[in-house]
């Protein structure tokens, strides 16, 4: 993901970095669902406690604008927030989670159990070897660089500081992106519900 670019490319991506000083991105988490399986595009809604989590971890932080995943578990806690403090908000469809395939919905341990050795490759080396029936990686990694290069145009545009609510997968793959890990690593990415992670993004080969 993100291979060698062309002296273009490069080019760009230095213009973007220039255009965003003064900018910044903070990727946050959803709340808690009440579920522990891979959830993936299925639709949950917050729980009582997801809700507290939220409006805790964002209580005396401030931002500019929100941009926020269309599924509830984000975008009903984005809505909220960018009501309470005015703030502008816009719902991107290409910031949900990833589909999990023939995994959603089944807890993670009844995985463990079944099919532990295709578990272990998906761990290992998600970008070849996606669960079954699940969205192909290199499709994932583009919608989500694609979302975030609207993003930073934007601040770089308006300045000022962005939320983008979002989920864990996307969070690890942008963390692996910016951090120039391997796709491996994202299962070892701490991500914790409405936890929050500043991103340097700089164009879509970070």
């Amino acid at each position: 993901m993100g291979g060698g670019g062309t002296a273009a490319g490069t080019e760009g991506n230095l213009a973007v970095t220039r255009r965003h000083v003064g900018t910044s991105i903070e990727l946050m988490r959803h709340g808690d669902t009440g579920q522990v399986s891979y959830r993936g595009q299925l639709d949950d809604a917050l729980s009582p406690l997801g809700w507290a989590q939220l409006r805790e971890a964002c209580a005396a932080r401030h931002w500019d604008r929100v941009v926020s995943s269309t599924l509830q578990r984000c975008a009903a806690f984005a809505e909220e927030l960018a009501e309470r403090r005015d703030l502008p908000l816009r719902l991107d469809a290409r910031l949900v989670e990833y589909d999990f395939g023939q995994w959603q919905g089944v807890p993670i341990e009844q995985l463990q159990r079944d099919s532990p050795d295709t578990l272990q490759r998906y761990w290992s080396d998600p970008e070849h070897h996606a669960p079954p029936g699940a969205e192909a990686f290199g499709a994932f990694r583009d919608r989500l660089g694609a979302a975030l290069d609207e993003i930073a145009r934007e601040a770089g545009t308006h300045g000022g500081r962005t939320l983008v609510v979002t989920h864990g997968a996307v969070i690890r793959l942008l963390r692996c992106l910016v951090e120039s890990r391997g796709f491996g690593d994202m299962v070892r990415i701490e991500v914790a519900h409405a936890s929050l992670h500043p991103l340097a993004w700089t164009g879509r080969n970070p």
